[in-house]
């Protein structure tokens, strides 16, 4: 995230005092995900953010994988993930490897006793279906169905939600999460041919200050063990920010498809990308317009990485029996393509209503418990006339 913001007050320099009206010190905290090397925020506490005052037995909540080995595709209904009360007991890791964790979660219940920290992974979280707000120490997010929630890891949160039916599709990635290098100026700016600008991005808002001294829990995880940290001061005693390094919000809905006379390659729909997967949005857009133009995907190999993409919404014409929530895993090492029929379906179709995210990993996934309870037996032979 290489665009500057800031919220609240600040002093004019950095690492210089910076006083409360008593006369005393704010603690200056800089917050960045990889050391001192990249994009960072500066932070102002009111009490210095290192106050723990004890900690919970850790609990082991890694994901337990299944299968470790596959050549075969395979299709998921992820609204079949049980709904839960809590929001962490609600995140259920379905496919896995070293770079990422694809989660599905179903939460009915906000945080309202504990904040959450991941200290090993970014995370974004898409809203399939919900509203609320999340709150950080940067200010509050206000979200709704089609967002991108992307927060850096090491983000303190609590999710406020405003019902009790909530579908979230979240990844969580441990290297950092980024516009694709090929949208932006070698200044950081999105540049014209981006399909999405600043503009798209909303930053944090309402910054509250909350000067108050307690027992505060924050849940944090560390290489697949969730600590129960408990700090002497509230994690949101923030009075002011500035930096590039900050959590954001992008909806699926600002995206600005790129569209051709002939098909276009999945590059097009690129949203975010690290050094180890790309995450793609498919939305509604207009078909290609050459007058002898195939709108269904060509059949395609893809040697070098694995393909999973989330359904949305909307009609899919390259898929057979698609359902809300579905994931569809196309592993490197064999093709994959339209289903039967769909070719010819597809020819003289003007537009797609389509809505979906596409996770592209260069290293295989694994199944886990969770994910092989949603699996749609027989998906492999679906191709079959």
């Amino acid at each position: 995230m290489s665009h500057y913001f800031t919220l609240g007050n600040i002093p004019h320099k950095r690492h210089t005092q910076f006083r409360k009206p008593d006369g005393s010190l704010y603690a200056e905290q800089l917050f960045s995900t990889e050391g001192f090397s990249d994009d960072y925020a500066l932070l102002y506490h009111c009490y210095a953010p290192t106050m723990i005052t004890k900690t919970d037995d850790p609990i082991d909540v890694s994901p337990k994988v299944a299968e470790e080995k596959m050549l075969k595709h395979r299709s998921f209904e992820g609204f079949k993930v049980k709904p839960e009360a809590d929001y962490l007991q609600s995140r259920k890791a379905v496919l896995v490897n070293s770079d990422c964790h694809i989660v599905l979660a179903a939460p009915q219940k906000s945080m309202t006793d504990y904040f959450y920290k991941n200290a090993d992974a970014d995370e974004m979280i898409f809203v399939h279906e919900g509203t609320g707000t999340v709150k950080t120490q940067y200010g509050e997010l206000p979200f709704s169905y089609g967002d991108y929630i992307v927060l850096p890891r090491g983000t303190i949160y609590q999710i406020e939600f405003n019902d009790d039916k909530n579908r979230l599709f979240i990844v969580e990635s441990f290297s950092p999460l980024r516009f694709p290098k090929r949208y932006m100026s070698r200044f950081g700016q999105l540049m014209e041919h981006s399909p999405f600008c600043e503009r798209d991005i909303r930053t944090p808002q309402n910054l509250q200050t909350i000067d108050e001294k307690g027992d505060f829990l924050i849940k944090t995880k560390k290489k697949g063990i969730l600590y129960g940290l408990h700090y002497g001061t509230h994690p949101f005693d923030v009075v002011g920010w500035d930096g590039c390094c900050y959590p954001y919000i992008f909806s699926i809905h600002d995206f600005e498809p790129i569209t051709g006379r002939v098909h276009q390659p999945p590059p097009v729909h690129q949203t975010f990308e690290t050094n180890a997967f790309v995450v793609c949005s498919f939305v509604p857009r207009l078909y290609d317009y050459h007058p002898d133009a195939i709108p269904a995907p060509y059949n395609h190999s893809n040697i070098d990485s694995d393909e999973v993409l989330y359904y949305v919404a909307g009609e899919f014409m390259s898929r057979k029996h698609v359902t809300q929530g579905m994931i569809t895993l196309h592993p490197a090492g064999i093709p994959h393509g339209p289903h039967p029929g769909a070719v010819e379906k597809s020819i003289g179709a003007k537009e797609t209503a389509e809505l979906a995210v596409m996770v592209d990993t260069f290293r295989p996934l694994q199944i886990t418990v969770d994910g092989l309870a949603i699996e749609n037996d027989g998906y492999v032979m679906s191709w079959a006339e």
